[in-house]
């Protein structure tokens, strides 16, 4: 007998009259725009959650298209070719939204028509839209008009299925494949933080429960508390002063980060030589950072190197607990939309 489950269940025990689901697509992405839309989203009284950056594989853009694949008579030949240039190993930002029953109704009149150059005034395609249908049939590409939402309910199931997956699952203890990621205050001011969670992303990461944080300074003193406890590294610099200094009151953005066993390691390796100066090429410090260890030193300051990530599955523990906070070990559950599981499973989409 056929196990497989009929067409659109995909997922069960989720209410998706009142979820759908958000796609930031590659242009939104490219643009700088994911925030602009997702508060745009948030304006009109919609919840957004388990935002998520990821890069796009080929099945989920074909799944996404799948009615227009299907109907070979309405579309011209090219189009999966089409479909693979706009998305293929492109970044995007997916999220979940909640509301009420016509949720769907509401975001689509939202985001406005699928033409940017016909959407309404106070659309997000119409404010925010830069393309157009007549061009992009002139240079043979899928016109790029930023956003997708969940069109009623069983596309939000199906739209759930292809973007968060069902079987990314996590025991709650599980720090063994998830670090948390640091943008700190320089990649902030730097207008850095997007560039840097793409890196991660592109390298094949996970990148969930993305949020600001205005710093306390018993947080960067709890974060590197082995530079305080080992004052005899630096003789030379009054470490707290540095640290709130470069910290205290100040903005930084905290992730998620998800994988396989080794993760740490990969994106210690990822991240680069502590010195931006001494990164090899190819990694984030040696590519975006701007400041070197020598400068620090004169300045008698820590260095800007944009980014941490934690260094294994101890410090993953401990990071979280610093940046999120024990109230914040929701995120580390099944959290809403509820979907029937074991209770000893987290789903990285649940953040």
């Amino acid at each position: 007998m056929s196990r497989k489950p009929p067409p659109g269940a995909v997922v069960e025990g989720i209410d998706f009259d009142r979820w759908a689901v958000i796609l930031c697509k590659p242009d939104a992405v490219e643009r700088g725009l994911v925030d602009a839309v997702l508060e745009r989203v948030e304006s009109v009284g919609i919840r957004v959650r388990a935002r998520t950056d990821m890069i796009a594989a080929p099945w989920q853009a074909h799944v996404s298209y799948r009615d227009l694949l299907a109907d070979p008579g309405r579309f011209p030949a090219d189009l999966p070719a089409r479909i693979d240039a706009a998305y293929a190993d492109k970044p995007v930002t997916v999220a979940l939204a909640h509301g009420g029953p016509r949720l769907h109704a509401r975001l689509r009149r939202l985001i406005g028509h699928t033409d940017p150059t016909k959407a309404a005034v106070g659309t997000i395609r119409g404010d925010l839209g830069a393309d157009s249908v007549l061009a992009a049939a002139g240079e043979g590409r899928l016109v790029r008009n930023l956003v997708h939402t969940s069109d009623d309910a069983d596309a939000a199931r199906r739209d759930f299925g292809t973007w968060y997956g069902p079987g990314r699952a996590l025991t709650i203890s599980d720090f063994t494949r998830c670090s948390v990621i640091l943008c700190k205050p320089d990649a902030v001011e730097c207008g850095l933080v997007d560039a840097v969670l793409h890196r991660i992303a592109a390298a094949g990461f996970m990148i969930t429960s993305r949020q600001e944080v205005t710093v306390q300074p018993w947080q960067a003193h709890v974060h590197y508390w082995d530079l305080l406890v080992d004052a005899d590294y630096l003789p030379d610099r009054d470490i707290p002063a540095c640290l709130d200094q470069e910290y205290a009151g100040r903005q930084v953005t905290v992730a998620l980060a998800y994988g396989e066993p080794g993760i740490h390691a990969q994106l210690r390796d990822l991240l680069g030589h502590y010195d931006p100066t001494r990164a090899a090429a190819g990694t984030i410090r040696g590519d975006l950072g701007a400041d070197s260890l020598a400068a620090a030193l004169t300045d008698k300051r820590l260095v800007r190197n944009l980014v941490h990530t934690s260094d294994d599955a101890d410090a993953a523990r401990r990071d979280f607990g610093t940046w999120y906070g024990a109230a914040r070990r929701g995120l580390l559950a099944p959290d809403l939309p509820a979907q029937s599981a074991p209770a000893d499973l987290i789903y990285p989409w649940s953040l």
